[in-house]
């Protein structure tokens, strides 16, 4: 059957250029056009000569910017989506980005040391900067750039290391968070794979699931956080009982 010109134009209707996708998604056209060359965008619907771009592009460049932005490599990126089918919609890419966004609401951010003193209103000490660094709250990297993981956070540890504590004992709190976060987040994890994530593909992956599942995972998140806040308060009490009671 031959597809008239009026039919084109309504199948064409939401596809972008790739400038109009460079302005929507805010990557550069050469980024893009890299992207495509690595294979982590489906090749465009050509009119002629003209590339045309739609919604599944879109949901892909949001994807890997949102894992780029978190310090993933490229190498770990096309790791990703190499996981996904090359035709997944935008439903399925919005779960894929769900689960593998960060839970904290504070995103990582770049910054130099006279930026990062302007922020706290002071400039911070060597020590103070070490501490931070051992806290897991700023990481200094080679060349002088720093990265803060949330002002929050910043201000937070400036208060507790104003203590006075050692920065051996901050190492140690560091050392054991990390720990036992681990196997924390591993056995929720493991629970929601069995019992959600792999029922929905045993059944095929069905698109009217997508959502819902999303959902699901999205509110797991602070479920999550009040969980182990109100679990720590509670294994808190019952240690400083047993140990310092008279």
């Amino acid at each position: 059957m031959t597809t008239t010109a009026s039919e084109q134009t309504d199948n064409d209707a939401g596809l972008l250029t790739i400038d109009q996708l460079s302005g929507r998604s805010g990557v550069s056209v050469r980024t893009i056009r890299f992207y495509s060359g690595k294979g982590l965008l489906p090749p465009p619907t050509l009119r002629g000569r003209l590339g045309l771009y739609g919604p599944q592009h879109i949901a892909r460049l949001e994807l890997i910017s949102e894992l780029t932005a978190m310090g993933y490599t490229l190498a770990a990126v096309e790791g990703f989506l190499a996981k996904l089918p090359a035709d997944a919609d935008t439903d399925a890419l919005a779960l894929q980005r769900a689960l593998l966004v960060p839970w904290v609401a504070e995103q990582p951010e770049e910054l130099s040391l006279l930026e990062l003193n302007r922020r706290v209103g002071r400039t911070l000490t060597e020590d103070e900067l070490e501490a931070l660094d051992a806290l897991g709250v700023l990481e200094l990297r080679p060349g002088g750039s720093i990265v803060m993981r949330g002002s929050q956070a910043l201000e937070t540890a400036l208060v507790f290391i104003g203590t006075g504590v050692p920065l051996a004992h901050l190492q140690s709190l560091r050392d054991a968070f990390e720990k036992h976060m681990d196997a924390l987040v591993h056995d929720l994890l493991e629970a929601f794979q069995n019992q959600v994530l792999q029922p929905y593909r045993d059944r095929g992956r069905p698109v009217a699931e997508r959502a819902r599942l999303r959902e699901q995972f999205n509110q797991m998140k602070p479920l999550a956080v009040q969980g182990v806040v109100n679990a720590f308060a509670r294994a808190m009490t019952r240690q400083v009982i047993k140990r310092y009671k008279p």
